[in-house]
């Protein structure tokens, strides 16, 4: 990956008036050339267009630009004639890249495939992270993933093939640390089919997670749509020092925020503290930022990230940047809608959890509140890497921990997990000696992919039900995420406290202050983590992990068997009939917290994604009914019987159906399968107190109605067996509410109004039946 200079051996740079080619002298080792073929050598970093769109925009303004707005402006399809207003217009933007996950990729790949059209437009890559399950370690559990999901990843591996689209193997690593050693750079605007795209703004770049409809228009060519974020600034001052890392940022700022605190807004990093934060701490703030609903995070360009670019031998584009640096950070004097001011030299080690990743709690006091709450003080299992803190140094920290442990004849006292953030970062570490360390400790290596963090954890140490606690260095803790089992208490702190915790094999541990007992009878402190930011000697690639599309795919054949229970090829949904939606049934009232994990389980359920019927049966499995506290038990209002909801849900079809919700719903993931699940099986509305972003955008897509009640309260009106109809369609129009019409079994009705945020091009999906169906009647 370092040899970046062999792709660029020719980068174009758009001046306003003219190009300037830089050239750079080509004598490359078999290596290098191997690894220019993971890129796109046409590929430009066009900084003098986004100047120029800048300056459009900031003389429309009249006022100074924050550093995302430079960035996002800066991709306006029409920087002239774009109605710009925060929070309130829908803004057509032009990204310059795409990237796909494996578990989100087929389906976005089918799509693609439905639209019919023969290449994609921007570069694109698939990333094979999703589908490996973690059960003996990494070497056995990547094969046997080759294994069973060989037919997803033919799939995958022809469909890129042929429509243009890179393609990284399993084994390559995770999407979002393959992308900041690979695609990330200050100023690009990328969008991911992941909700942890936003990892990216730790170079400095505007990286969005969206649903695979989304990326379809952006590798068909099509301005995509965003509505235009308000601006969050996040002011650092002091320095980090100590036990205290950037994970400890984020973990503060999520207890401030909560977890849709950040919903519809950037949330944008400045202030002197930043300095003191590497580019892949940086990452791993902005990464964790999709928890509390931001957009996306993003840190301004500095010294760190050019060291970072340097080093995984993108110098070139580090000079680039150099020369446009005043478009990389905020103008002076910009203001913000929010404004949180952090002293990172105050700041102390925290620990957040469990259920849900905005309780926050500092290290120092988990203890006493896990006694109080009655939770589960023995670590069953501490796990670290994931998307979120796999970097060198987060790899290099754990590990001076755990020499000191071994040191003193001290090994892991709970079990412990490492997942290398990608094939780069597994090899580096072997040859460094840190694997050696922390398998020493009692460490398993997993493979370089997502593993427990998804769910993708074949764990066996707990029955399910049974009460237990974990800590991780992940990013996201909702009930059964990790291992299924509700009753695990899992916890999100820093690779260091992880690793800490796993050694002491109690939560009560605060590394800072307590002490460690060697078998000699030795008390002793850990001292606090140290670690290289980056490698002394060069980055080691690794194994060659990548495959480029050929110049010409045409003759590719893509399979898709018609009794295969992995893949699907879609048929399109119907047109909106012309008429307002009457007398549908409520499929479920959901109670409380409802994310993508609840509508669209992952876990076992990821090796259906391909495949729309099968993997409509977990639909909203995990959601809690209203009316009897249950999950997975509704009644069937046509039978008297109750039953699953994906059951019930088939039996509605015909006459289609709705969902109620509280608030946030569909937090979380930007698993797209839970906005085609409810389509397919008959759902027509969703009705709640508040969507998360990326899910109402999902919902959309895919021709349904998100409707948020006008007066919460009326939440409380809907009873489960009701009939509704949804009226005002005829008239439907951005900004005028509709009507919706609850018939109750008692003959009596109540009527209530609902919001919705559709523009005009939302409104012609609706009524095309999707956003897919509308881009076919415009070819």
């Amino acid at each position: 990956i370092y040899f970046y200079n062999a792709l660029y051996a020719e980068i174009s740079l758009a001046l306003g008036t003219g190009a300037r080619r830089l050239h750079v002298s080509a004598a490359f080792s078999a290596k290098a050339k191997v690894a220019m073929s993971r890129f796109e050598p046409s590929t430009s970093i066009n900084y003098g267009k986004m100047h120029e769109n800048i300056n459009i925009v900031r003389r429309r303004l009249g006022r100074p630009l924050t550093l995302s707005e430079k960035i996002v402006y800066g991709h306006l399809d029409d920087p002239a004639g774009q109605e710009i207003g925060r929070g309130r217009t829908y803004l057509r933007l032009r990204p310059d890249r795409v990237a796909m996950q494996d578990a989100t990729a087929q389906m976005a790949m089918l799509q693609f495939i439905s639209s019919g059209l023969p290449k994609v437009a921007v570069p694109s890559t698939i990333h094979c992270d999703h589908l490996i399950e973690a059960q003996i370690g990494g070497v056995k559990d990547l094969q046997r993933a080759k294994e069973v999901n060989e037919e997803v990843y033919n799939f995958l591996a022809t469909a890129g093939a042929k429509y243009g689209v890179g393609f990284w193997k399993p084994g390559s690593g995770i999407i979002h640390q393959i992308i900041l050693e690979n695609y990330a750079y200050p100023g690009v605007m990328l969008i991911g089919t992941d909700s942890h795209t936003p990892n990216g703004g730790g170079l400095g770049a505007i990286c969005i997670g969206v649903g695979g409809a989304d990326a379809v228009d952006v590798m068909a060519g099509i301005p995509w749509e965003l509505k235009c974020p308000n601006v969050i600034g996040v002011r650092l001052t002091g320095a980090l020092s100590g036990w205290t890392s950037p994970k400890d940022v984020i973990l503060k700022v999520a207890g401030i925020l909560t977890v849709k605190g950040g919903t519809g807004a950037i949330v944008e990093y400045h202030g002197p503290g930043v300095e003191s934060i590497s580019c892949t701490g940086m990452a791993t703030i902005c990464n964790m930022g999709a928890e509390i609903g931001a957009t996306t995070s993003v840190f301004p360009y500095n010294h760190r990230m050019k060291t970072y670019l340097d080093k995984t031998g993108r110098g070139e584009i580090a000079s680039l940047a150099d020369q446009f640096q005043d478009d990389l950070v905020p103008d002076k004097g910009c203001e913000y809608d929010q404004l949180i001011e952090i002293n990172l030299s105050e700041l102390k080690p925290h620990i957040n959890g469990p259920f849900t990743p905005d309780l926050a709690h500092p290290v120092s006091d988990i203890g006493a509140v896990a006694k109080k709450s009655g939770w589960p003080l023995e670590v069953k299992v501490g796990l670290i890497g994931s998307c979120t803190n796999s970097s060198y140094e987060d790899m290099g920290r754990a590990a001076s921990l755990a020499k000191q442990a071994l040191d003193k004849g001290l090994k892991c006292k709970a079990q412990f997990t490492v997942t290398p953030g990608s094939e780069q970062i597994r090899a580096t570490i072997e040859r460094d000696g840190y694997t050696k360390i922390l398998s020493d400790v009692g460490g398993v290596v997993l493979a370089n992919a997502c593993g427990p963090c998804i769910g993708q954890w074949d764990r066996k140490d707990v029955k399910k039900g049974e009460k237990n606690t974990i800590v991780t260095s992940y990013n996201r803790n909702f009930t059964a995420r990790n291992d299924a089992n509700p009753a695990t208490h899992a916890f999100v702190t820093s690779p260091e406290i992880v690793t800490a915790m796993a050694i002491a094999g109690t939560l009560d541990f605060n590394p800072e202050t307590d002490y460690l007992t060697a078998p000699n009878g030795e008390k002793f402190k850990l001292e606090p983590p140290t670690g290289d930011e980056l490698p002394s000697r060069d980055f080691d690639p690794g194994q060659d992990t990548y495959q480029h599309p050929p110049s010409e795919g045409r003759s590719v054949k893509v399979d898709v068997s018609p009794s295969s229970n992995r893949l699907q090829l879609l048929e399109p949904f119907d047109k909106w009939h012309g008429k307002d939606l009457e007398n549908m049934r409520v499929l479920i009232k959901v109670k409380g917290k409802c994310t993508t994990d609840h509508i669209s389980a992952a876990g076992p359920w990821l090796k259906f994604r391909g495949h729309l019927d099968n993997i409509s049966n977990n639909l909203l499995i995990g959601a809690v009914n209203i009316e009897n506290n249950a999950v997975n038990k509704v009644k069937n209002q046509l039978t008297g019987e109750y039953g699953g909801v994906p059951d019930v849900a088939r039996h509605y079809k015909v006459k289609s159906w709705v969902v109620v919700g509280d608030e946030n719903y569909g937090e979380g993931s930007s698993r797209e399968h839970a906005a085609l699940e409810p389509r397919h099986l008959g759902g027509r509305a969703i009705i709640v107190k508040s969507f998360a972003r990326i899910h109402e955008t999902n919902l959309k897509k895919q021709g349904l109605l998100p409707l948020t009640f006008a007066d919460p309260k009326d939440y409380d009106k809907i009873r489960p067996d009701d009939k509704i109809s949804i009226t005002g369609l005829k008239s439907f129009a951005p900004g005028k509410p509709l009507t919706a019409v609850i018939k109750h079994s008692d003959g009596s009705q109540d009527s209530i109004s609902l919001n919705h945020t559709f523009n005009e091009t939302q409104i012609e999906w609706f009524q095309a039946g999707s956003a897919l169906n509308r881009m076919k009647e415009l070819q």
